[in-house]
C-alpha cells in the first residue's frame, strides 16, 4: 500500500502546501479502483472517484513510476480506433 509519507510529487507548477495532500489522496483512490485489474475508460474512473480525468491520466501515469511502485498501465482502445476513446488497467506492481 502507498504510503502518503512517501509521495514525492514535483513539476513546474507542483507546489507542496497546496497539492501533497490531494494528489495523494487521488493517487491513493485510483491505485485501490484500478487494483481489480477492470479495463476502464478516464470517463468511467472519473464517475466512479469524483476526480477530473485529466488528473486521472496524470495519475495513471504517477502509477508507473518507480517512486509510486512501478505499476504496469495497460491502454487499448475501445470500440473503433478511430473515435480515440481508450481504456485503462492497472495489472501489477513492483516491476
Amino acid at each position: 500500500m502507498l504510503h502518503q509519507l512517501a509521495f514525492k510529487f514535483d513539476g513546474k507548477t507542483f507546489e507542496a502546501k497546496h497539492d501533497a495532500v490531494r494528489l495523494g489522496a487521488q493517487l491513493q483512490s485510483v491505485r485501490l479502483l484500478m487494483s481489480d485489474g477492470r479495463w476502464r475508460t478516464l470517463d468511467e474512473i472519473g464517475e466512479a472517484l469524483g476526480f477530473p480525468t485529466a488528473s486521472i491520466s496524470a495519475r495513471l501515469r504517477d502509477l508507473r513510476k518507480a517512486r509510486f511502485g512501478s505499476h504496469t498501465v495497460d491502454r487499448r482502445a475501445r470500440g473503433d480506433r478511430g473515435r480515440g476513446l481508450f481504456e485503462y488497467r492497472v495489472t501489477s506492481g513492483g516491476k
